[in-house]
């Protein structure tokens, strides 16, 4: 028999708890621990609709990327049914569905999210971007295009599209972050990359930084890949419990108008 504190455990022990961010929220942050466990779902983050599917499967545990609550864009002050937040965690709360979120402490651990992203766009020789062990820094095998390059990010990610800007240089050394990393551009540029693959990249992000190739892939392509893993790890840890990937979160929650010729 497998209990939430369980799985809580294993997870940690992959991606420990003091490798997240001061201000993060990780760990069980809905649901006993003591519960026991025989379905799973796995999700990057924790919607209507995917505790919705929960429900409908008979799940016992919600594991994603994202806190459901208490983090610096979901600050929980209330507990009501006519805000989403509130819808999200009454239904976790009436379902008794537990929920464990791993979030910087996934993005920093070896095997997490930046070392999958690297290795899924082809680098090698991966190292930290920065002293949190937040992105990797890696080597293509051989010097790319950067418009061959930006296919192939594309294929490898299943991204819709891509924004990117060229600085003139072909792409080699290239930095990755998952999710939200342009804050790390400038260690990008000093560890000497030529390309910084993330998301969420700020228009004068764009417009000023002339030093290095920037691709922004979108947040979903660069963090949903975590997913798959996730699965994996808890399922051969867990051999007796269901582990599945959400089929409700997706990168078609964004929709994407694409220019006619």
């Amino acid at each position: 028999m497998y209990t939430v504190k369980d799985v809580e455990q294993m997870l940690f022990d992959w991606a420990p708890k003091d490798l997240a961010e001061s201000w993060d929220n990780v760990g069980l942050l809905v649901g006993d621990p003591d519960a026991t466990v025989q379905h799973i779902l796995v999700s990057l983050d924790i919607t209507e609709a995917v505790v919705a599917e929960a429900a409908e499967r008979g799940a016992d545990l919600i594991v994603s990327h994202h806190p459901v609550m208490n983090c610096t864009w979901h600050p929980v002050q209330t507990l009501r049914t006519d805000d989403r937040q509130g819808r999200i965690l009454t239904g976790l709360i009436t379902h008794r569905i537990a929920a464990i979120c791993m979030h910087t402490n996934l993005d920093a651990a070896d095997g997490g999210i930046n070392d999958i992203l690297a290795e899924k766009l082809g680098l090698s020789d991966l190292i930290p971007l920065n002293e949190q062990k937040i992105g990797r820094i890696g080597t293509l095998n051989c010097e790319l295009p950067l418009v061959e390059f930006t296919h192939s990010v594309v294929k490898s990610l299943g991204c819709h599209g891509l924004r990117y800007t060229d600085c003139g240089k072909p792409v080699h050394r290239v930095a990755v972050g998952g999710g939200a990393c342009s804050e790390f551009i400038p260690q990008a540029i000093a560890y000497g990359c030529d390309t910084f693959v993330t998301s969420d990249i700020k228009y004068h992000d764009f417009l000023d930084t002339t030093e290095i190739n920037l691709i922004d892939a979108g947040h979903f392509p660069t963090e949903d890949l975590i997913c798959a893993e996730l699965v994996k790890r808890l399922s051969a840890t867990f051999p007796a419990a269901s582990v599945i990937k959400t089929t409700a979160h997706s990168s078609e929650v964004i929709q994407y108008c694409m220019k006619e010729n």
